[in-house]
């Protein structure tokens, strides 16, 4: 499940408020151990999310660099290409 969490910093457009609740969200998710909580844990799954999204804001808007932001078409190409030398390539 955590594989699916991508780093957010340092990328030119900056990470969008969904990329981080989507991160927040596999955080949870595997924290917890359900993809979907029952409704008398609901309540306390979306307070979690919304605070782990919070506070990985607050990171990353205080994080400082001296590199040059990533641009994300080059990384998920390198990211394919990985993916290919590892699994081969996808076929029908």
């Amino acid at each position: 499940m955590c594989r699916n969490i991508k780093t957010l910093f340092n990328f030119a457009p900056p990470a969008t408020e969904l990329e981080i609740r989507d991160a927040a969200l596999q955080f949870v998710r595997k924290l917890s151990g359900f993809t979907v909580p029952s409704q008398a844990n609901e309540a306390a799954f979306e307070r979690a999310v919304a605070e782990v999204a919070a506070s990985a804001r607050t990171l990353i808007a205080s994080m400082h660099t001296s590199a040059p932001p990533r641009n994300r078409e080059v990384e998920a190409a390198k990211a394919h290409e990985r993916s290919i030398a590892r699994f081969g390539p996808r076929g029908g």
